[in-house]
């Protein structure tokens, strides 16, 4: 992923990592506003995605990431569900994804489908009844979560099996929601054609949507396949159409091709592979941690800073397969940008260093952890936007200034 934004990059694309808060599509140049600036464009391009829909059940809110979780490749490597066993809920292609997935990490997956069949692929089906780390419980209902009565973790499932006599108790350590998703459609309500889920409906077979000039690509139109691959693919046919569309209407400017081979060549030759916003660039693992500079990686940079920063330190705990961590890790590392030397940032995996995300209690990835003076201060879980993080940092910035000036 990192590779493909440079190659965009080289080639003249300007990536600005933004909090779209409105969109209007009744002007032409079309407006897209944040907090921060405004936008305009002749064309769009919306891949805004879809959210994993949640069960419902009465004590999600108590255990959501504390047991529960809609996203196994962000949570499955957290160290409370290693050598544990897992639930996962659903009976199509993405649950059984998830189930097998997470074969990785626990010692056994129940799979609660809640239906009499499963949805998913035949294939899909065939591979989990092959696996012996998977349990499928068929017609089965999932009534609540309870907890372990000591660290406020889940610790098992209430359920009710048709055929089965009363409820009965399933210890799992996790439950992984695969029950379907939600686009992230509600910027487009009243501007786009939606149907009555609030996918955005496109041309069949290509990715234009009802406004002219405006097309759709990935999770937010796709209502049946909803992979990476599909959804690259689709990508690919919104952008050829944008830039066809300019192109008929005399909008499209051309861009000095010198210029971009020689930014191409140069950009060839170089073997970071580094997102900008991860802050490896400034530190060098294998050698001494320079407190002076403020983005760090690894364990041995968080015990020396933790002991020896006086300044206000954001831990952000990641994870190799987090999709949701590399959406962070630029938006957070502008975010640190405006506060040099005025706190420390530190990037630490917590498969390479699962004692430590284990010591810091760390369920979910991304998750954020502000520390000043070893007390931790501040939490933020998931994919936040660029005033959350400000909100936390300014309390600890702003008084170690005061306290620096008396």
């Amino acid at each position: 992923m990192d590779r493909m934004r440079q190659q965009a990059e080289r080639w003249g694309a300007e990536l600005i990592t933004e909090d779209v808060e409105h969109v209007d599509l009744s002007v032409r140049p079309f407006e897209l506003r944040s907090s921060e600036r405004t936008v305009k464009a002749h064309s769009i391009i919306i891949a805004t995605g879809a959210n994993a829909r949640r069960l419902g059940i009465p004590s999600e809110h108590d255990f959501w990431s504390r047991g529960i979780s809609a996203c196994a490749i962000c949570d499955g490597a957290a160290p409370i569900f290693k050598g544990k066993e897992l639930a996962v809920v659903g009976g199509g292609d993405t649950a059984l994804e998830e189930a097998l997935y997470l074969t990785k990490y626990g010692s056994r997956v129940h799979l609660l489908v809640r239906g009499d069949a499963m949805r998913a692929s035949k294939a899909m089906v065939a591979r989990v009844h092959a696996d012996s780390k998977v349990v499928v419980h068929m017609n089965t209902v999932i009534e609540d979560a309870y907890g372990d009565g000591k660290g406020g973790l889940m610790a098992g499932l209430r359920c009710v099996t048709e055929g089965r006599e009363g409820t009965w108790d399933l210890d799992v350590a996790g439950l992984f929601y695969g029950i379907g998703h939600t686009p992230n459609s509600d910027l487009f309500v009243g501007q786009l054609e939606l149907d009555e889920a609030g996918y955005v409906l496109v041309e069949n077979g290509k990715p234009n949507t009802s406004v002219e000039g405006v097309f759709a690509s990935g999770d937010l139109q796709d209502t049946q396949w909803r992979q990476a691959v599909t959804a690259a693919g689709s990508g690919g046919s919104a952008a050829i159409s944008a830039e066809r569309y300019l192109a008929e209407n005399g909008l499209i400017i051309e861009n000095d091709e010198a210029a971009l081979a020689a930014a191409h060549d140069e950009g060839g030759s170089s073997s970071s592979g580094d997102d900008a916003g991860a802050g490896k660039d400034d530190s060098d693992i294998g050698a001494d941690i320079d407190i002076s500079v403020t983005k760090h990686s690894g364990q041995r940079a968080l015990r020396k800073l933790y002991h020896e920063s006086d300044r206000l330190i954001a831990v952000m705990y990641t994870s190799p397969t987090c999709g949701p961590c590399r959406m962070l890790k630029p938006i957070l590392g502008k975010v640190v940008d405006e506060y040099q030397s005025a706190m420390h940032y530190i990037e630490i995996d917590i498969v390479e260093d699962e004692e430590i995300a284990q010591a810091a209690g760390v369920i979910g990835t991304p998750c954020v952890h502000f520390f000043k003076d070893k007390a931790k201060v501040g939490e933020l879980k998931g994919v936040k936007q660029k005033k959350d993080y400000r909100t936390v940092i300014d309390q600890h910035v702003e008084t170690a200034a005061v306290e620096a000036s008396v």
